[in-house]
């Protein structure tokens, strides 16, 4: 399945500054495979060591959380969208 891949701004340096990137794959594994194929920078921001979703990133399968379909196991389809978010922490009470 063809999918579109939308890489936040801290995230484009790993991708050539590409925002949008197409990746083939019928999981979201797979997809994150392909484009780790195609910029191996991103897999340290993508992957823990163990090969597991990293906890401070959140990705989402058109509008829903991949961790409650699945994970990196979550089915993929033709056209759908994958939006990385890099969690944010932090700041002053």
């Amino acid at each position: 399945m063809s999918v579109e891949v939308r890489v936040p701004t801290v995230l484009r340096p790993a991708t050539g500054g590409v925002a949008a990137l197409p990746a083939e794959g019928d999981t979201v594994g797979e997809v994150f495979d392909d484009l780790i194929g195609r910029h191996p920078g991103l897999k340290g921001q993508l992957l823990t060591d163990a090969g597991e979703l990293h906890r401070h990133l959140n990705v989402f399968l058109n509008d829903d959380d991949i961790r409650y379909l699945g994970k990196l196991d979550a089915k993929v389809a033709d056209g759908d969208t994958l939006t990385l978010m890099p969690a944010v922490a932090g700041g002053a009470l």
